[in-house]
This record gives C-alpha cells, sequence and structure tokens, in this order.
C-alpha cells in the first residue's frame, strides 16, 4: 500500500510540473502570464486519481484474487460510475440531480462490496469515493456526508485489516473534505472574476454615457451659440463694422473656452457654475435677438448642485436659440432651506428640439437629475412657449461654508 501511495504522488507531481511547464511555455509565446485560479471547470481534473486502482488491477492480473471475473466487473463498474459522478459535479445543474445522487449511493455500495470481498489494496476504493463525494456533495451537508463515509470506511476497513483501517477512514474523510474546499473555492473564485469582469463592463458603459452627455451638452450649446453670433455678426458687417467684430471677438472667445471644456470633459474633472452659465445664456440670448429675464434668489448653492443646474440652463437656452423662435425668454433660480428650483420658460412655439417633446439632452439631463435625488420636467405650457423645471435637493452639509450667515 505504501508502494502504491508513493507511485501516486510521483505520478501527480510529474502532472503537475507537466501542466506548469505547458503554461510557462504559453506565458512565453503570449507575454502574459495566466492567472492560476485553481482547477479548471472539468471532470478531467480528478480522473489522474484512477490510478490508485492499478494495484487492484494487478492483484487481477496476477491471480491474487478470488473470483477475477468478478473483481474485474466490480473495478469497471467502479471506474465508470466514479467517470460519470466526477464529470457530473463540475454543472450545479447535473450535480443536484438525482441521478447524480443515486450514482454516488451505487458507488458507495459496489465500494463497501469490493472493500469486504477483498480487502487489501481494495481499500483505496474509499478515499476514491470520498473525492466523488467532495466533488457532488458541495454544500451545508457535506460534513455529515463527509463524517459518515469517514465512519463507513473505518468499519469496514477495521473488519478486514484491523485498526490499520483508521488510516483509510482518515484519508476517507481528508479526500472529501479538501476535494469540496478546493473545487468550492475555484467556484467562488471564478465568480468573483465574472462579477469583477461584468461591473467593469458596466463601468465602461456608465462612463460612456456619461461622456456622450457630457460631448453633446458642450457642443450642442457652444455650436449653437457660434451660429447665432456668426448670424449676427453677418448681419451687422455691412452697416456696423464695430459691432461685427465685437461679434467675432465672442465666436472666439466662446470657442476657445469649448475648447477648454472638451479637455476638462474628457478627464472627467468639470464642474459648471450656475453663475457662469447664466452669463452665457444671457449672452446667447441677447445674439439671438431674444429679450433675456434672468432672476436668481436663496442662499449660495454647492458645487454639485450649481454644475447640475448649470447644464440645465445651458440645454434649456439651446433649444430656446435653436428651436424655439421665442422672442422672450425668462430664466428664474429659487433656492430654499432644503430645495432649489429652476425654472426656464419662453414663448416661442413650444417645442424642445426639431420634433415636438424632450429630446436627447434633455433626457441625458433627466437621468442626471434622478440621480442625484432630483428631478426634471418639460412640457408646453397652455398659454404657449415651452417650459423646463428642474428641482434638486440641497444638504446642509453640502452648502458652502458661511452660506447662513
Amino acid at each position: 500500500m505504501t508502494g502504491i501511495r508513493g507511485r501516486l504522488r510521483r505520478t501527480s507531481c510529474r502532472l503537475d510540473a507537466w501542466r506548469l511547464g505547458r503554461q510557462s511555455e504559453a506565458a512565453d509565446r503570449t507575454g502574459e502570464r495566466p492567472e492560476r485560479v485553481g482547477p479548471p471547470p472539468t471532470g478531467f481534473t480528478l480522473l489522474p486519481w484512477l490510478l490508485m486502482g492499478l494495484g487492484s488491477l494487478a492483484n487481477i492480473f496476477q491471480g491474487r484474487t478470488s473470483n477475477p471475473w468478478v473483481g474485474g466487473a466490480g473495478l469497471l463498474v467502479f471506474n465508470s460510475l466514479y467517470i460519470y459522478v466526477t464529470f457530473r459535479s463540475f454543472d450545479k445543474r447535473t450535480r443536484e440531480s438525482p441521478s447524480t445522487r443515486l450514482a454516488l449511493a451505487a458507488m458507495a455500495l459496489v465500494t463497501c462490496g469490493l472493500a469486504l470481498a477483498y480487502g487489501g489494496s481494495w481499500l483505496l476504493f474509499f478515499p476514491l469515493l470520498g473525492l466523488a463525494a467532495g466533488a457532488a456533495l458541495r454544500g451545508r451537508w457535506l460534513g455529515r456526508w463527509g463524517w459518515s463515509l469517514a465512519v463507513v470506511a473505518g468499519v469496514v476497513s477495521g473488519v478486514r485489516d484491523g485498526w490499520d483501517g483508521l488510516s483509510i477512514a482518515y484519508a476517507t474523510f481528508l479526500s472529501t473534505m479538501v476535494t469540496a474546499a478546493i473545487l468550492s473555492l475555484s467556484d467562488a473564485v471564478r465568480q468573483l472574476r465574472a462579477a469583477r469582469e461584468e461591473l467593469a463592463t458596466r463601468a465602461v458603459a456608465e462612463e460612456r454615457l456619461r461622456f456622450s452627455r457630457d460631448l453633446h451638452d458642450l457642443l450642442g450649446h457652444t455650436l449653437s451659440v457660434i451660429v447665432v453670433k456668426s448670424e449676427a455678426a453677418r448681419r451687422l458687417a455691412p452697416r456696423d463694422l464695430d459691432a461685427a467684430l465685437t461679434q467675432i471677438t465672442d465666436i472666439e472667445s466662446v470657442g476657445r473656452q469649448a475648447l477648454t471644456e472638451v479637455r476638462e470633459a474628457v478627464t472627467g474633472y468639470r464642474e459648471g457654475s450656475l453663475g457662469t452659465e447664466l452669463d452665457r445664456a444671457r449672452s446667447a440670448l441677447d445674439a439671438a435677438d431674444v429679450a433675456a429675464v434672468v432672476r436668481r434668489s436663496g442662499p449660495p448653492l454647492p458645487p454639485q448642485t450649481e454644475a447640475l443646474l448649470g447644464w440645465v440652463v445651458r440645454e434649456a437656452v439651446t433649444n430656446v436659440v435653436r428651436h424655439s423662435g421665442a422672442s422672450r425668454c425668462e430664466i428664474a433660480v429659487s433656492g430654499g432651506a432644503d430645495r432649489v428650483r429652476l425654472t426656464v420658460t419662453d414663448d416661442g412655439a413650444g417645442v424642445a428640439g426639431p420634433t415636438q417633446g424632450p429630446g436627447t439632452g434633455l433626457t441625458g439631463l433627466t437621468e442626471r437629475l434622478a440621480t442625484a435625488g432630483g428631478s426634471l420636467t418639460a412640457g408646453v405650457e397652455p398659454r404657449g412657449g415651452f417650459s423646463v423645471t428642474a428641482e434638486l435637493p440641497v444638504r446642509e452639509e453640502e452648502r458652502p461654508v458661511g452660506a447662513m450667515a
């Protein structure tokens, strides 16, 4: 028995060395080092342990086994059941199916029968039974089944070999628990890796969505202002060259500022200012011959709240300039103790974009505000025109220092 165990250990070491060599060669070819996350999810992992049955096979061929045909049939049945159980143990659905449990029970009966009939090297089938049980019976009942198999192995082995049966009982219990622990850990690692990849995919998707919204809001507003001021410069050039040059200077300033903002948006560190956006909105509306009325009341707002409201002003004013045909636009900001409200209203044709209803920019803003616990509503006013209303909560700890003074 000791010689068989030694040969088994040497064979296992050779298999590990061969596997590591193959992985090293693959790493040298690709330049990447693979992560070792435990046994692969296949029954081939447990097949080399069938070499423990070589001693019993040798006894049959050497004529040291009574009724060799019965022993050979038992060996064939045991190996077939072992392969069946182990290959079905790497899929949760097949592992928990009744057929797998019945095959494992039949395997236990065959093991007990062969051990009682022949003893000796045939007792090594109990650790093999423990390997199959550890692979198939993972879960809260594993401890009970592990102890039960160990007791059965110890009793049967004790009947055949006396006190030496304790080593078989220990080997059976150890093979059951260690196999279950290694395979469970391997499954957990694979699940964690899958979860990590899923989280990374979601993070990339969210970042793409954020960047697309930022780019739409930045370039949509800026290009609209540039177009409006260019038209104003073209109209003024024949009769007022100085005024046209002023518009052209504004176009240059807006273009430079847009370039800076796009660079900041790419890095993800842009924080807008509501005051700056209100000034830009007034300038864009004046250039489009839209009378601008801006009212602001309430205490200073946190930077994050100002940035979100700045996006709303930018998008709403862009829609007024490009699509509404309005002659008047009113922007009102009113802040309270725990909530701030922004309203942008015009007297135009009552459209938010090229078609009736909220456009892509307003949809993105609705998602932004909802993430911050706020809301955005947009629609046609009963008396004509279009209105955009945004509300956001304001927490006291986020207010600037001295805001309540």
